[in-house]
């Protein structure tokens, strides 16, 4: 593979009391002093796959984006699932504290949008502007039912580390490149982060951002508990997933901010990761016949994401905040890639107004 990293973008190593991180920067267009434009990755990714946006900001935005412990090039430490995405979004608050960053636009992508809005419940004056760009739900990834989120039983049955696909793990730790296997990170990215591969460039680079995932009990996935519950494994408290799972994970919070940043939501209408119907949801994937012995509506029903998500958001309006929904068409996991052009004036648009 070629380098990974684009013409105009910089990587420099962070070193904070938490961490070293790697943060990716573009080359300075403006005198320092505007406020920064901070991306924050997704599961199973890394900060280089912001790369492209990061360069079509306006001229004088500084553009950071950073990766999140046991990612891309920084470092790997143990994930405390019980704390939520909170191992995270403190390391994320270090890393800005440690470059004297003291206001930003946050940006983030699918768990890095729960990684946002928990910044946003523990460091509120930290956010001049969000963006949630297919966020996790405010509620967590699977275990939830109804636009309020109302838990499905005490353990979280069939979410957290359990659920991973073990050849999809595996061939992340062999750095499988191919796409021999519907569960290669190159297929799983062609059929899951974007609509169309075809259509979106340097799809190596952004395989080679998936491989840099490290993993374990600790990272990704995490471990898991046995349960009665179907379907078998209940949310465990280490590692990635365990992190979003609704045992740890609650931002739903953020409507009771005192100060509410405006907040530009931007999902595509045919994401297969966070949906009201998620092929990455098990009790979707009983409901569908995918996973067999599943006990049926009453007990795992799907969760509806994008349904929760809007209601915590449509509260955070009524609550006094701003909030800008765009919904994408043809568009699946990462608007960034799939229709870079209108994220890309979207966004600008949004940090813009602030």
């Amino acid at each position: 593979m070629s380098s990974p990293l684009f013409d105009g973008i910089i990587a420099h190593r962070v070193t904070t009391p938490r961490l070293t991180a790697n943060v990716l920067a573009r080359t300075a267009t403006g005198d320092g002093s505007e406020v920064p434009v901070v991306f924050i990755h997704g599961n199973v990714s890394s900060s280089l796959f912001y790369q492209p946006t990061m360069l079509a900001l306006p001229a004088g935005v500084r553009a950071l984006a950073i990766d999140l412990r046991g990612f891309g090039d920084s470092q790997t430490l143990p994930v405390d699932a019980t704390r939520g995405v909170r191992d995270f979004s403190d390391d994320v608050a270090s890393v800005l504290e440690t470059l004297g960053v003291e206001r930003a636009h946050l940006v983030g992508w699918s768990m890095g949008g729960g990684v946002v809005m928990q910044l946003m419940l523990d460091y509120p004056e930290l956010a001049a502007t969000v963006t949630l760009e297919a966020p996790v739900s405010p509620y967590g990834f699977g275990g939830t039912a109804g636009a309020e989120g109302r838990r499905l039983d005490a353990d979280g049955a069939g979410t957290g580390g359990g659920g991973a696909n073990p050849d999809f793990v595996a061939r992340l730790e062999a750095a499988d490149t191919t796409d021999e296997s519907p569960t290669s990170p190159r297929s799983v990215y062609r059929t899951a982060y974007v609509r169309d591969a075809a259509r979106v460039p340097h799809e190596d680079v952004w395989v080679e951002s998936m491989l840099t995932t490290a993993t374990g009990l600790d990272n990704y996935p995490g471990d898991s508990m046995p349960t009665d519950a179907w379907p078998g494994f209940a949310a465990g408290r280490r590692g990635v997933l365990n992190t979003m799972t609704p045992n740890n994970f609650d931002t739903s919070g953020i409507v009771e901010l005192a100060r509410k940043p405006p907040v530009l939501w931007i999902h595509g209408i045919e994401d297969a990761i966070v949906s009201d119907a998620s092929y990455f949801d098990l009790n979707f994937l009983g409901q569908v016949g995918v996973i067999p012995g599943w006990p049926g509506e009453g007990v795992a029903p799907a969760q509806p994401m994008v349904t929760q998500t809007r209601a915590v958001l449509e509260s955070y309006r009524a609550a006094g905040g701003k909030i800008t929904e765009l919904i994408m068409e043809d568009c699946g996991h990462a608007p960034h890639l799939d229709q870079a052009a209108g994220f890309d004036e979207a966004l600008a648009a949004h940090i813009g107004a602030a």
